[in-house]
């Protein structure tokens, strides 16, 4: 790349954090120009977004030196092929989280549109970054931003379930800290691709250290991620937030997944000496609880947007099976099914509020439409109503939507035709054919547990 091209892989950090404190410097009251902005930012990301896809496409991974310092003392940002496809992911979820936002969710309480671009800064950075410390710092802003996020709009469900959000993400945000201290004491250096390399030469005195700093930035990136018994709060949280703040958050799980995907298999890889395999074991059975723990909240849970909470922790659980067993065949269809679980369970959320809008009951999605668009009892006669304010229905329309409500159940739930089908029948095939190279007994478990979790959903 040369010129203005090489700089395209900071762009999508740079240009939602510019756009984020343009906002706060415009100021809450001028909505219009926020909007125009966010929106404005939203498609810049889309096309980035679609530009880093086809750089990465080429062998070799892209790395930008900020300032040009060297890779083991300055801050480097990495493009390859899973961090652009993440990218990517954000991208799409953040520009349908957003326009969904326009239909006066934005004006549930203050200072959205500044939340939103410095959750997509935070989300992009942890993506891109090849770097241990910065992908702490990124974490930070994109918890910072998720915590304004989450209790947008106020409200006891959203206050109460916020509040454990909070507690919960500070104490991982301590883990990872601890963790990260120890590494590099340990080892010297936080860039990834360094660490990697001197793993291999760890005096075995200190490796039994090393390896417990790793699994404390491990659990760390496991309460992000909502691994049984660490992912208690998802389904609360995400059901109480708006419907596009909850939209956006449900990716935050598949930024702890990317850091186990990210640094297990390039510090605990097939090159990685005696510490090859490490935790892997651990990582297959906690996604294998995961997995069953969702399915079970999945059948208990009556309100949607609970349960498409619970689909998040089937989807975690999913995913850290397929990577715990360290097989590359299943890893490829891990990331077939991320890519597909993370679109559905996104679009599930926007669409969950127009159907908890017709139905008379008392769950948090139809409370937090209340809060946008008002109940219409305070309405004096002549003026506009709630089903005014929100709109009467259409006949197409209702067709549309329940087309994409059916074909997001189904995507969730792994049916055929869809890509979750096809994801789980390549996580599993690898597993059950001769020569496979996991033990027969945990390749049924995962296959059986995979159909279950789908027919649960069913």
């Amino acid at each position: 790349m040369t010129g203005w091209a090489e700089h395209m892989v900071i762009a999508p950090i740079v240009v939602p954090m510019l756009a984020g404190a343009v906002m706060i410097l415009v100021g809450n009251r001028r909505r219009r120009l926020t909007a125009g902005l966010g929106l404005a930012s939203a498609l810049a990301l889309l096309a980035l977004s679609a530009a880093l896809l086809m750089v990465a496409d080429a062998p070799e991974v892209r790395v930008y030196r900020l300032g040009n310092w060297p890779a083991s003392f300055g801050i480097v940002l990495v493009l390859d092929r899973l961090s652009a496809v993440m990218v990517a992911l954000t991208a799409i979820l953040g520009f349908a989280a957003f326009v969904f936002s326009l239909a006066r969710w934005h004006r549930a309480g203050v200072q959205f549109h500044p939340l939103f671009q410095f959750q997509l800064m935070g989300l992009n950075g942890a993506f891109l970054t090849g770097d241990l410390f910065n992908l702490f710092v990124f974490f930070e802003v994109m918890l910072a931003a998720s915590y304004g996020m989450a209790l947008h709009g106020s409200g006891t469900a959203r206050v109460r379930a916020g509040l454990h959000y909070i507690v919960i993400n500070l104490v991982a945000s301590l883990l990872f800290l601890v963790g990260v201290s120890v590494v590099y004491g340990i080892a010297g250096t936080l860039n990834m691709a360094d660490l990697a390399i001197r793993l291999r030469g760890i005096a075995a005195a200190d490796r039994a250290l090393l390896e417990a700093g790793l699994a404390v930035l491990g659990i760390a990136f496991l309460v992000k991620a909502a691994m049984w018994p660490l992912g208690f709060w998802l389904p609360g949280t995400y059901a109480a937030a708006s419907a596009p703040a909850a939209a956006i958050l449900s990716i935050l799980s598949k930024v702890g997944i990317y850091a186990v995907l990210r640094v297990w298999l390039l510090l605990f890889g097939d090159g990685a000496g005696e510490s090859a395999g490490f935790g892997g074991t651990w990582l297959t059975l906690g996604g294998l609880l995961t997995l069953g723990f969702g399915s079970v909240a999945v059948l208990a849970n009556q309100s949607l947007a609970r349960l498409a909470g619970a689909s998040v922790l089937v989807s975690s659980g999913t995913l850290l099976t397929a990577i715990g067993l360290g097989k590359a065949a299943v890893t490829a269809g891990a990331l077939l099914y991320l890519v597909g679980s993370a679109l559905a369970i996104g679009a599930f959320f926007l669409l969950i509020e127009f159907v908890e809008r017709g139905r008379d009951i008392g769950a948090d999605v139809l409370a937090v439409t209340r809060e946008a668009f008002g109940t219409g009892e305070d309405q004096e006669d002549g003026e506009p109503g709630e089903r005014d304010a929100i709109g009467v229905p259409i006949p197409a329309a209702v067709a549309t939507l329940g087309v994409s409500f059916l074909a997001c159940a189904l995507l969730v739930a792994g049916l055929p035709p869809f890509s979750g089908f096809l994801a789980k029948f390549a996580i599993s095939s690898p597993l059950i054919a001769p020569g496979g190279g996991a033990p027969p007994a945990m390749a049924w478990v995962v296959t059986a547990a995979l159909i279950l979790s789908g027919l649960t959903t069913v």
